[in-house]
């Protein structure tokens, strides 16, 4: 009888199964099948990690299985794919968040970072007090701008081989470029100014606001003015359509499904502008943030100039008091104001939630899809709640990193660097969620007959108007006395037609209470929803400009 590696063996005896860490066979081992006990082989399959067959006929053994497991000290050294990631932003969710990958990864952090160091050298070669870089000729600027623009991903393995030897990713980004351009007869003169005078963080500060500014402007606000045209649309779309408000869970003045939606869209507008200004902050200004090394080298250039001219080539904002790293200060301000975007966007899904829950909305189904494994007749509103789940996870991200990032000892730590390598997490999360409600938004179906029934069962709303008529005309205890008619007791379209026929007001004031109900008791809630197509016309307007 022979036993492979890995096999699983299943005893008729006492049912016990069990795994083999080693090949066995009864002439070469010197088991005995009594010894191949469940005592003893919880040991054996504890140290088992390997996969196998085995086919064998015995009395004592009747079942044979194809099984895998892992050791208790060691798990398989499993392939990168979808299913193996850790972050579900690279696996179930990567469709849904693939756009920011050009920038928010690893290989968008090295592409970055290659475009400041050629850009710098080429800077370099427009200052007329540094003779040893000439003006490049035109054929080789071209080839520089070819480093950048045909950056590739077989590029950026590359430069990660690179640094597996040198341990520093900046400077594995050095010595690619010194190796890409060495055969080039013109650059190959100048090699040692890439990186000229520069700390590693000159290279990085700039490489991380390039990431966040084309993240934001190519990703990010676009879907932010998708989701608030989408909230928008509802808010004109159902401007007229009355629905009774609540406070504090309780039934309150009534108010329109538009104009709520409106409140949603203009709070959400209102963040993303503010999003839309912060200035991406770049610094370039040596080890510590005063030029040393630089004026040594050529003290008659006027460095923090050319710094400030370089940094503002790259449209980013300049800053020139710092240490060795840019404070972050404006990436805090960013991640707030996301985080706040984030905040209302939480505040608006559990609000539809909740009107599905009312049955405000009906949400329109979709073949083949199953909203509960048990109960067949489920329609959930999973894409709110997979909305909300996900803003949290980036506010928790992003939270970290706005009150992290502007704190670093004395000229610097290095706590920032491997939180900026995050960044990404949090986008990401956000752009999922953004993308959740608006699919969840796509599904929405108005139910105006639910809306009309909640109306009907609460008459009480209008003690409001009543009494503020009553307080007009001089009545007195007007609150009192509706608070007498309504407090805790069930108020009907009848009890309140009676209380308005007994008061001593002018005929037409009368008239108007009668003829109020609370499906018409709306204030000017439907102009005020109508009113948000203006914020729909100015995103699109900013859209067109990115």
């Amino acid at each position: 009888m022979e036993m492979k590696l890995g096999a699983c063996l299943k005893s008729n005896f006492n049912q016990t199964s069990f795994f083999l860490c080693q090949p066995i066979n009864c002439q070469n081992t010197g088991y005995r099948r009594s010894c191949l006990s469940s005592t003893s082989t919880a040991h054996m399959s504890m140290r088992c990690r390997a996969t196998a067959e085995m086919h064998f006929k015995n009395r004592s053994f009747g079942t044979v299985e194809k099984v895998k497991t892992m050791s208790a000290d060691n798990s398989f050294d499993l392939a990168l794919s979808s299913l193996t990631t850790l972050c579900p932003l690279d696996g179930r969710y990567r469709d849904k968040v693939k756009d920011l990958a050009p920038f928010m990864s690893e290989y968008g952090l090295i592409r970055f970072r290659v475009l400041v160091e050629v850009k710098w050298l080429l800077k370099l070669s427009e200052v007329p007090e540094i003779p040893e870089v000439p003006n490049f000729s035109s054929g080789a600027k071209s080839f520089l701008h070819g480093l950048i623009d045909g950056f590739s991903l077989d590029d950026a393995m590359e430069v990660k081989e690179i640094e597996k030897v040198t341990n520093h990713d900046v400077k594995a980004v050095e010595y690619f470029l010194k190796q890409r351009c060495q055969s080039h007869e013109e650059i190959s003169k100048v090699l040692e100014f890439f990186h000229f005078a520069c700390t590693s963080e000159d290279i990085n500060n700039l490489a991380h606001a390039l990431m966040l500014k084309e993240a934001i402007n190519i990703v990010i606000l676009p879907v932010m003015d998708e989701l608030i045209t989408a909230i928008t649309n509802i808010a004109t779309q159902t401007a007229h359509v009355p629905m009774l408000s609540r406070t504090h869970g309780q039934p309150a003045s009534p108010t329109t499904l538009g104009k709520e939606m409106a409140i949603f869209s203009y709070r959400l507008f209102t963040k993303r502008q503010e999003i839309s200004q912060i200035e991406m902050r770049g610094k370039f200004a040596g080890a510590v943030g005063n030029y040393n090394a630089h004026l040594v080298a050529y003290p008659d250039v006027n460095w923090p100039q050319v710094a400030e001219d370089f940094v503002a080539s790259l449209g980013l904002s300049f800053n020139p008091y710092v240490t060795q790293i840019e404070p972050h200060d404006y990436m805090a301000k960013l991640f707030h104001s996301i985080i706040q975007f984030n905040n209302i966007l939480i505040d608006y899904n559990r609000d539809v939630w909740g009107y599905i829950s009312l049955r405000f909305f009906k949400q329109i189904t979709k073949a083949g899809e199953i909203g509960s494994s048990t109960m067949p007749h489920k329609v959930n509103p999973i894409d709110f709640e997979n909305s909300e789940g996900n803003l949290g996870v980036a506010n928790g991200n992003l939270s970290h990193l706005s009150t992290k990032l502007p704190i670093s000892r004395w000229q610097r730590d290095l706590t920032d660097s491997t939180a900026l390598r995050n960044m990404g997490v949090g986008m990401g999360h956000s752009l999922l969620a953004y993308r959740n409600a608006l699919r969840g938004i796509a599904k929405l179906q108005v139910n105006e007959a639910a809306l009309a029934e909640d109306l009907n069962q609460a008459w009480e709303v209008l003690a409001e108007p009543i009494q503020t008529v009553m307080r007009r005309y001089g009545v007195p205890g007007p609150y009192e006395k509706l608070k007498e008619l309504t407090r805790g007791r069930t108020v009907t379209k009848e009890s309140i037609r009676e209380f308005i026929e007994g008061l001593e007001v002018p005929h037409i004031a009368k008239t108007a209470l009668l003829n109020l109900t609370p499906h018409t008791y709306i204030g000017a809630a439907a102009e005020l929803a109508n009113n948000t197509e203006a914020i729909t016309k100015s995103c699109n307007a900013s859209a067109r400009k990115i």
